[in-house]
């Protein structure tokens, strides 16, 4: 079967497809006595796309491109002119990178069909406008892509990293129709990052050798497991009680408030967020992507896995992710030890939400 040769960007200069690919001499077929061994088509790459080229869309780009998590990036937004320079942008970087297809524009279906992953990202909230008129706009513009991307890519899985992410993670997942595990939100992994960035630079260690989980909504009523916190896997809690005599009930909250205050000092520094993020989404995708079936604090479908919640609502939990999605997921009422008021704080969350 012939395949459709894809025009390059001299084609546009005048330069003709065929000529071009004649560079390289034909490699011959392999013979076998004297019959014609048929070569078997090559493994299905790995595409990723990624709908909307903001701050937040390029930075996870960016850092898919540079760990090679991807062998074709679709890049899809509303402003034709802005996606393309975007896409000439990076493709001028390609001596630099792993050789990575990058397509860009408009088009949604035409872009993500055949998708193994779609991120959805959407414009960053303007500050006039009230949390119920954002909510509205966002869920508006999931009605028009979501559908169309779970048209093209009906096997994809769905990795919402717009706020409310916990909203519209439940949005995009009754929008596309597909089982709730293979729809996730970013949820608090980005909290649950800021807190372990936060222990580490205390105790001075890497940040990769603290482990702790921020659960529950994305926002205010997130929720610090400090019965989780671990330092080379041995916990750390009770020895900071023990040694630091201010190190109480009224400190934790305080490191809690300044975990979910952080994208806000961000925000009022540099105007928006964009790397933590896009860090954070592609250590997600990779281990989608790549079956690593590592446990992450995400946004899932929390029905039966946290006691007393009867709803349909996303709330992040420790989950186990891997080529299918959510692979598992802890429960709260099982695996986690709660205290009273986190418990009240989870449900009303779950009720709020």
């Amino acid at each position: 079967m012939s395949l459709m040769k894809e025009a390059s960007s001299l084609c546009k200069l005048g330069f003709d497809i065929d000529k071009g690919a004649g560079f390289f001499c034909q490699v011959p077929s392999p013979v076998h006595d004297g019959e014609l061994i048929v070569l078997q088509p090559c493994e299905r790459l790995t595409k990723v796309s990624v709908i909307g080229a903001g701050n937040v869309g390029m930075a996870i780009v960016q850092t898919i491109l540079t760990q090679g998590l991807a062998d074709e990036i679709a890049l899809v937004d509303a402003e034709a002119d802005r996606v393309r320079g975007k896409m000439l942008d990076l493709q001028h970087a390609a001596t630099f990178l792993p050789r990575v297809r990058i397509v860009a524009g408009t088009d949604v279906l035409a872009l993500t069909r055949s998708s193994d992953l779609a991120l959805i990202t959407v414009p960053r909230e303007t500050a006039a406008a009230s949390r119920m008129d954002q909510l509205r706009r966002n869920v508006a513009l999931l009605r028009e892509v979501v559908p169309t991307v779970a048209e093209g890519s009906p096997e994809s899985l769905l990795l919402v990293v717009s706020n409310p992410v916990d909203v519209l993670a439940y949005a995009a997942w009754k929008l596309s129709g597909f089982p709730s595990s293979r729809v996730i939100g970013s949820g608090t992994d980005l909290d649950s990052a800021r807190l372990r960035c936060l222990l580490a630079e205390h105790l001075g260690v890497g940040a990769q050798d603290v482990q702790a989980y921020m659960v529950s909504e994305h926002g205010d009523g997130a929720l610090a497991l400090w019965s989780s916190v671990r330092v080379g896997g041995m916990p750390v809690l009770s020895y900071l009680q023990k040694t630091h005599s201010l190190f109480d009930a009224e400190a934790l909250e305080g490191i809690r408030r300044a975990v979910v205050g952080g994208a806000g000092e961000v925000i009022g520094l540099k105007g928006y967020t964009s790397w933590a993020i896009g860090y954070s989404a592609a250590s997600l995708a990779r281990s989608l992507l790549r079956d690593q079936r590592r446990v992450y604090p995400v946004s899932v479908l929390s029905k039966g896995f946290v006691p007393g919640n009867a709803h349909e609502v996303f709330l992040s939990l420790p989950a186990r992710l891997g080529r299918r999605g959510v692979l598992g997921i802890v429960g709260i009422a099982a695996e986690l030890e709660l205290t009273g008021d986190e418990e009240t704080t989870l449900h009303r969350s779950a009720e709020t939400l």
